[in-house]
């Protein structure tokens, strides 16, 4: 029998949302009313949710942990939202421009999400029931790094360009544990900027495999996108990253996605 899992209240992301084969999901709900550290609601904006079982705790200005779902804040800051069951750290993030996805930026309001030790907060979903929050009234403006890659970060380097070597701007970098480059990847880069250039904060020493799209999410590319990964041959290559350096010269070499058929036809 296929059972597919769905998650009307949240988008689990990277092909998350739909189960199709796997045993049932035990699911809890999560419940809360995010609320501005100086008064008022954290109307429209989106709660993150990242399981503790499979990563670190988020620590935007380190490195921007992918996240395993969201769900979005109505007017009055109240969020809703299914989830498996487990342990969960989550933020908040309210956008300053029309952005969904992906790191804070500059002008956004920002969710720490930390207890009164200066620990990751730590929110436990069990199955069939509602874990309610409350109001948390601490979303504050969002303090970008002054330096892209502080010195002690762990971090790689590069340039991202299309398919005729030119610098390729708004691309995310997605940092993989194997090399089948399927599933949830671990870590996820700023866009790139004009020059191509990103930098891909990750929380430890280790062996990556990398991957280049436009957007979050999985599913079938946009026609035109840009996808790729760093490989030789189609063959991909492990990054070996020591813990509190920079490993820089890592240059991702993207195709446009054509749209044709199922598979990724590209140009």
């Amino acid at each position: 029998m296929v059972r597919r899992c769905f998650f009307p209240a949240v988008m689990l992301l990277f092909g998350l949302a739909i189960c199709a084969g796997a045993a049932e999901v035990k699911t809890g709900t999560i419940t809360g009313t995010m609320m501005m550290a100086r008064g008022g609601a954290m109307a429209n904006g989106v709660v993150v949710f990242f399981n503790a079982a499979a990563g670190p705790p988020p620590a935007h200005g380190k490195y921007w942990r992918v996240p395993e779902g969201m769900v979005n804040t109505d007017a009055a800051g109240n969020f809703k939202a299914v989830l498996p069951e487990g342990t969960y750290y989550l933020t908040a993030i309210k956008r300053a421009a029309g952005r969904t996805m992906g790191p804070p930026q500059e002008g956004d309001f920002y969710l720490p999400s930390r207890n009164r030790e200066g620990q990751p907060r730590e929110y436990v979903v069990r199955p069939g029931e509602v874990t309610a929050i409350g109001s948390v009234a601490e979303v504050v403006p969002f303090q970008p790094a002054t330096n892209r890659n502080p010195a002690g970060l762990t971090a790689v380097e590069g340039t991202v360009t299309d398919g005729e070597g030119k610098p390729a701007a708004g691309v995310l970098v997605f940092a993989f544990a194997s090399p089948a480059m399927v599933g949830t990847p671990l870590f996820a880069s700023d866009k790139t900027g004009a020059d191509g250039r990103y930098v891909l904060r990750v929380d430890r020493d280790g062996t990556f495999y990398l991957k280049i799209r436009e957007s979050y999410g999985g599913g079938i590319p946009k026609a035109g996108e840009l996808l790729g990964s760093y490989s030789d041959k189609d063959k991909p290559l492990p990054v070996t990253v020591k813990s509190g350096t920079a490993l820089r010269g890592i240059d991702i070499q993207g195709h446009r996605y054509t749209g044709r058929g199922i598979g990724l036809h590209l140009q």
